[in-house]
């Protein structure tokens, strides 16, 4: 089902843009999604419709409404690689964002009291940070970038949440020490999955990415609608 352009009032105060899409029943999990740098654009749009397809409240953000806002397109050069820097202060920033798109879904009448973020390449740390610092319930990321930075961080702080993190075995973005940390703190952690795409490069996920893989999108899809279907089956507990 199609969602809604919406704006959010940020803890700072100004509005910033994001995508609202909502299940037939109105009532589930609250998901938030966090872009790759190309922002909010048609692949995101339609990811989050699946999402709300799948039964949950689905809110994908601008995170880059401060300096540079709105989706980059296919006549706009390196500005989607310039916005994205320096990326770990960005990250860290955009933590606030997260959790403003978080109380958003929880103001909503249909929200069930369980919550996860999704990341695509940029926005994949916040995987782990909705988790260790806004509670979440689950965090999935796909193909995400400096991830790594925050393993220390998940293995101590989990909270319980279930983490699901994909890459391809040729991303560039996740070079071999993101990797064998990963299945290093896989082996440690029960709420914890890395999956590892062989013979697949970054932005599988993305149908418009040269990367794009059928087989792997429907793994990760499969994945990702197992877990988002437990925050619906399991029983409602206070907003995290």
């Amino acid at each position: 089902m199609a969602g809604t352009d919406i704006k959010i009032t940020s803890s700072s105060g100004p509005q910033f843009d994001a995508y609202l899409a909502m299940p037939a029943s109105g009532a589930g999990p609250g998901v938030v999604v966090a872009p790759a740098v190309h922002g909010v654009n048609e692949g995101i749009r339609n990811f989050t419709d699946s999402l709300a397809t799948a039964g949950c409240l689905a809110v994908a953000l601008d995170m880059f409404w401060r300096t540079d806002p709105g989706p980059t397109g296919p006549d706009d050069g390196d500005r989607a690689s310039k916005r994205a820097k320096p990326r770990i202060k960005l990250i860290e920033q955009g933590v606030a964002d997260i959790a403003d798109g978080l109380a958003y879904l929880k103001g909503l009448a249909g929200y069930n009291g369980r919550t996860a973020t999704i990341g695509f390449c940029y926005g994949g740390p916040y995987a782990v940070l909705g988790a260790t610092r806004l509670g979440c319930d689950a965090g999935i990321s796909y193909h995400g970038t400096k991830v790594e930075t925050y393993f220390d961080e998940l293995e101590l702080n989990s909270n319980g949440a279930t983490i699901s993190l994909h890459w391809g075995d040729l991303d560039h973005a996740a070079p071999p020490h993101c990797q064998e940390g990963a299945a290093e703190l896989n082996a440690k952690m029960s709420n914890l999955d890395v999956i590892i795409y062989p013979g697949i490069k970054h932005g599988y996920m993305m149908p418009s990415a040269p990367a794009w893989d059928q087989g792997s999108f429907d793994t990760s899809w499969a994945r990702t609608l197992e877990i988002l279907t437990g925050l619906q089956d399991e029983p409602k507990r206070g907003a995290a």
